[in-house]
Order: C-alpha cells, then structure tokens, then sequence
C-alpha cells in the first residue's frame, strides 16, 4: 500500500505547519449508548429509532459503541493515533434530562471524567453541545421549530461551559444546522420525522440565533475556549454551462452554504434564497440578524464529496466517472480545496477547522486485521487538498478525521462502517484499521517534518 506515491505520508506532511491540530471525531449519540443509564433522558433520535421503517437495519443506539463504559479505551485509541486532539459531543439530554430545569449531576460527571482524561493523555478536547440528540420533552414542546428553544439551548450551553470551559480547547454550538433542520424538518429522514419546509426554515433561523446567543452569553460569563460553529458544506456545480443548469446549482448553493455563510459572517440571509421560499422565509425579529453575526473564534467546515445539479435536480455521481463510497457519494478530493478557497474569497474567515472527513466502506475483519484500501487513499487525498488549501491562504487550522469509530450511522443504522477503527458490535472489540496505521505513520512523519 506505501508503494502507491498518492499514500506517501512524508510527502503530504511536508504541507503542513509545526503548530498544526490533527484529530478525530465522534459524536454522542453514536457511540454512548446506555442510554437509559445514570438519569439520562429521552432523546429525538431515541424516538425516533422506535419508528417502523425509520433506521435501514431496524437498530437503535441503546448500546451502540458501549462508549459511555469503555471510553477510558477509546481514549487509549485516540492518543495510539498520536493524534492532538479529540472532537466529541455532549447528550443533551444526558446532561439536562428534559431539555430544561434540573441538570444531571451523574451526566456532567462523566463528561467531566472524559475531558480530565482526555488531558492526562495530552489531548485538547474540542467539545460540540448540539450533535443533533435534542431532548424529546423539548420537541414534545415543539422543538427547534419553537422559538423557546433558543433560549433553552443558551441555558444548557452556559451550564455546560461554567463545568467543562475551563479545560476545553473549543467549543462548537451546533454540528450541521443544515442536515437538522432540511433532513430532520423537511425530508423527515432523520430526527424528528418532521415534513414541513415553513417548519424548516423556522429551525435553521433558530439554530443560528441560539448559536449567537450562546457565544454572547459564555463569553458574558468569562468561558476563554475558542468559540464557533460547525457547518457541512460542499461545492455546488452545474451539469452544464446552461442558464437553467448554473440558475439550479446557485439556488442549491444559496441552500446549503450561502444561507449560513451569509449570516454567520455578512448579518443578512441571501435574498435569492429568501424570494425562491417564499411564504416559508423565516420570520426575523429585530435584532437577530446582529446576533447571529456574533464574531467567531473559528469555523468547522465538515466535507464529505461535491454536489452536481442540473435545472431538474441532483446528478448522480455514480453517472460522475468517479469512485463512489458505501453512502453512494463521490471521492472528489479537489472539491476541499475549490469550497475552501472559495469560503476564503468570498468571506472574512476567522481561523478554520475541517472538523469532519472520512468515508464509509464495506470492511472485512480477517485474523484481526481491516486493510482498508480505499478509505486510506480517501483520507490521504483529502489531507493533502487541505494542504493546498492551506499553501493558497486559507486560514487552516486543523483537520479532524470522521470517525474514530465504526458508529451508528442514523438512518442507516450500523450498515455503514466510517471508522478507522473497527468495532465488532457483537463482542465491542476495537480493531485499528490500516487508515488507522497510515494515520499514524503520518502524524509521526508529520512531527519529524515539523521538526527538522
């Protein structure tokens, strides 16, 4: 595998800074499980599990990865890597069973015991408070949909803060506002099953202002973590250079990234996105825009592949020419590099993160051994676009691999395996992958680069 140039890690090292952050991701709902343990409350996606036909396999994540048992273990992984630092999330409703009122104490102490545990091991923990598992008492009360909630997710975020701030690296308000309120509102694929575009709309608005209120708030009461949000964002391109194929992949654009760029950094939404919704444009009240706009400490872009739109919707990638991954998405490393060179030119960027990338494959454990070609050369290609990004200005700061481990992957259940390190769910064992080893030779390659 090392004889293939395009894997060579002390080549792509070369791209990259001494103070550079290498990491890996996760998120709390796809890997804790126990989730009817130590007074932690009913959550969305809990819910939405017990859906007929909602999860692919049937599953659900009452046990998932056993995380919340084995973390001491997971933790041991992380630091194998020689990785910097770890990317994880709070349950909401582990912490805060219904979403309001009384915290949890046994639900803080544990994540109090994985960030001390994560620095004994001499990694910077990066703490995301929304990786989507909203308390179901709250969406009983309408949830993101409702604006009560803003001020409910400002309450949790400062508790949060006041217990953990201190000793985090950052803190991220929420992880993919897109995917929560267009395939959770919208399509009603994901949590909660919701389709109504008006009610989408109403939770994008919602999650960006509870993201500018938050920041406000914790640095009201003297939180010093780097603040920011994460976003999912990827290049839009058209079929054609046809007026009606480019009109189509603008709109889809203004959809995805403008509608989130544009306010986070500009204070307005894209007015071609708000005519194109018509009666479903979200209701502002005075002020928000303003809040919204809170300055950032730093921007987590999740990348994943590039979109391709004719004027009568998505192409499909597999008509691309491409590789394809196990989630039916292209391999288009150059796609990092065009989106954040373009987010550098067209907005005032604060420090940037990819905080997310990775791919789901079909693996097979053999005597103890995942070799995993093609997920190595996608993590490999992906790192070294960053580092073209980086050597054109981009203010890169870090990059984080998705996912530490094989997980729940929402809808589809625990069909798609993006981990580095493998889990066999029957037994929970950990398994390192050969993306696992490159990673690894990489990091070490890059710090001897650093280095000399």
């Amino acid at each position: 595998m090392q004889q293939d140039p395009t894997l060579d890690p002390r080549a792509i090292a070369r791209l990259f800074p001494r103070d550079f952050t290498w990491g890996v991701s996760t998120s709390a709902f796809q890997i804790e499980g126990a989730t009817r343990e130590d007074g932690r409350g009913e959550s969305i996606w809990d819910r939405f599990c017990r859906q007929p036909g909602a999860i692919a396999d049937g599953s659900d994540g009452d046990v998932a990865c056993d995380h919340y048992h084995r973390w001491q273990e997971d933790l041991n992984l992380v630091a194998s890597l020689g990785v910097n630092a770890y990317r994880f999330s709070v349950a909401w409703p582990r912490v805060q069973p219904l979403g309001h009122g009384a915290f949890n104490a046994k639900g803080l102490d544990f994540y109090e015991r994985l960030v001390d545990g994560c620095l004994r091991r001499g990694i910077a923990p990066h703490l995301t408070l929304n990786h989507w598992d909203l308390p179901q008492a709250l969406q009983e009360r309408g949830g993101w949909a409702e604006r009560d909630t803003v001020h409910r997710f400002v309450d949790y975020a400062r508790e949060v803060a006041r217990r953990l701030g201190s000793r985090l690296r950052s803190i991220t308000t929420h992880n993919e506002p897109f995917i929560q309120s267009v395939l959770g509102y919208e399509t009603g694929i994901f949590a909660p099953g919701i389709r109504d575009r008006g009610a989408a709309i109403r939770v994008a608005h919602h999650l960006l202002l509870s993201h500018g209120l938050a920041l406000q708030a914790m640095r009201a009461d003297g939180v010093h973590s780097d603040l920011g949000i994460v976003l999912n964002l990827s290049p839009i391109e058209p079929a054609s250079d046809s007026e009606a194929d480019r009109a189509r992949a603008r709109l889809e654009d203004g959809r995805l990234v403008r509608w989130y760029m544009d306010p986070l950094l500009r204070g307005s939404y894209p007015q071609d996105v708000v005519e194109a919704l018509g009666a479903d444009a979200p209701r502002v009240e005075p002020g928000d825009m303003r809040t919204i706009a809170t300055p950032l400490d730093f921007l987590g872009v999740n990348y994943y592949s590039r979109n391709v739109f004719r004027a009568d919707g998505a192409v499909d990638p597999h008509t691309l020419g491409s590789e394809i991954t196990d989630m039916g998405w292209e391999v288009y490393p150059q796609g990092l590099t065009d989106l954040l060179c373009r987010l550098h030119r067209d907005y005032a960027l604060p420090d940037v993160y990819v905080t997310e990338n990775g791919a789901a494959f079909p693996d097979d454990c053999v005597d103890s051994r995942v070799v995993d070609v093609a997920r190595t050369r996608y993590i490999a290609s992906h790192i070294a676009a960053a580092g073209r990004a980086l050597a054109a200005g981009v203010p890169l700061k870090g990059f984080m691999v998705w996912s530490l481990l094989d997980n729940f992957e929402w809808a589809s259940g625990y069909a798609k395996r993006f981990g580095i390190v493998h889990v066999d769910y029957a037994t929970q064992r950990r398994t390192p992958k050969a993306s696992a080893d490159w990673y690894r030779e990489f990091l070490r390659a890059e710090r001897m680069s650093a280095a000399a």
